[in-house]
């Protein structure tokens, strides 16, 4: 039999490195990094939950009136679950439902209403939620045929590019001389909704040949939450590009700290020179994303397969050189758009009647101060 003795040394010998033992285990090198790894793949999965992923849509439309299921049957079937989640209390609000009211006389009316009702939310289905890296803000959708299709400033082929979108053009060039123009005019712009630019009218329909007249019914605040949820839910900082006057006060609110806000004059033909051309907007966007979330994140401007308009920046081009092109865009050379005019007094009343200006506050600011002067 072994001593006490013996047996006291031998447990002082064996119990002695077993705790240590343990404290090793619970601090090893492999358990200390499992515990990030957990995390990394917790915030992985963070946006589509902070987005959608929590909201029950069936729910939600199960908690609807009969008028108000009645009346929002458009939004439940097209507009885009992310952003459903984060605007359906504005969906229920008096306001909205007067607006689904107003529009539901018009198609029973017989009046043709642009863009076709199943594009009307085409913006939230090109750009989720979560996808945002970008905001441009337009205003009025175009309200002739073949052209209107959920995106500002876009418009579906062979409708030729507007003579604002022709500006936009000119000034992606400015910043990076190796874009290229779409072929035939082309004016389509899913493209750059598909890379997380969201192309949001602040109204978002419009009676045919009618300009404007859908404003002030109820979409402006609708959307105007759209930008304020971007503001709010991509808190890690988006941009936002916002010409002209109109758009300027939908981001006025806009924390600068957390965004990027740009702004400049409108790109029709009777602002643009005031600025637009030279304003770097589309560089300034990239360097500023790129910056934030590395250079994998920028936005690739180009819309032909040819050539990728983002990267390497390039230094853009001196006031000269767009004042050449800016006046390429408003004098009577020869321009992809005959509306891409001079805006001298001959032209004032074609002007007054052309798509782009009824319902262009910078524009008809600018035509009012050419009367004026003449």
């Amino acid at each position: 039999m072994v001593s006490p003795t013996g047996v006291k040394r031998d447990a002082n010998h064996l119990t002695t490195p077993v705790a240590p033992k343990k404290s090793k285990a619970n601090g090893s090198i492999t358990s200390f990094f499992g515990v990030p790894k957990a995390k990394a793949n917790t915030s992985e999965s963070k946006p589509p939950a902070t987005y959608a992923s929590t909201f029950n849509k069936q729910k939600w439309v199960a908690s609807l009136t009969t008028e108000q299921a009645e009346l929002l049957q458009l939004e439940i079937d097209t507009l885009d679950e992310s952003w459903l989640s984060q605007l359906k209390e504005e969906l229920v609000t008096p306001e909205f439902l007067a607006l689904k009211r107003f529009l539901r006389k018009e198609k029973q009316s017989g009046a043709k209403v642009f863009p076709p009702e199943n594009e009307i939310y085409s913006w939230s289905r090109h750009t989720p939620l979560h996808k945002v890296k970008a905001v441009i803000i337009g205003q009025d959708p175009y309200h002739n045929h073949n052209q209107a299709h959920g995106l500002s400033f876009s418009v579906r082929p062979p409708t030729p590019a507007p003579p604002s979108l022709v500006n936009i053009y000119t000034g992606i060039q400015n910043d990076y001389p190796s874009f290229q123009r779409p072929p035939n005019k082309g004016g389509l712009l899913t493209q750059w909704a598909e890379r997380g630019v969201l192309l949001l009218n602040t109204c978002l329909t419009v009676r045919a040949h009618q300009a404007a007249s859908h404003s002030n019914k109820g979409w402006e605040r609708l959307t105007q939450k759209a930008i304020d949820v971007v503001a709010r839910v991509r808190s890690h900082g988006v941009v936002f590009l916002a010409w002209g006057s109109h758009a300027g006060k939908r981001v006025a609110g806009i924390n600068q700290q957390k965004h990027c806000v740009l702004q400049s004059a409108h790109p029709s033909p009777l602002s643009a020179a005031r600025g637009f051309f030279t304003n770097g907007h589309f560089k300034k966007c990239n360097e500023w994303l790129a910056e934030r979330y590395g250079a994998d994140e920028v936005i690739d401007w180009s819309l032909t397969s040819n050539v990728k308009t983002s990267s390497p920046f390039v230094t853009i081009q001196g006031p000269s050189t767009a004042t050449n092109t800016s006046k390429i865009s408003t004098t009577k050379q020869p321009s992809p758009d005959p509306l891409v005019e001079d805006a001298d007094t001959t032209q004032h009343a074609q002007l007054r009647t052309t798509d782009e200006f009824e319902d262009d506050v910078d524009a008809l600011e600018a035509l009012a101060a050419a009367e004026t002067a003449d």
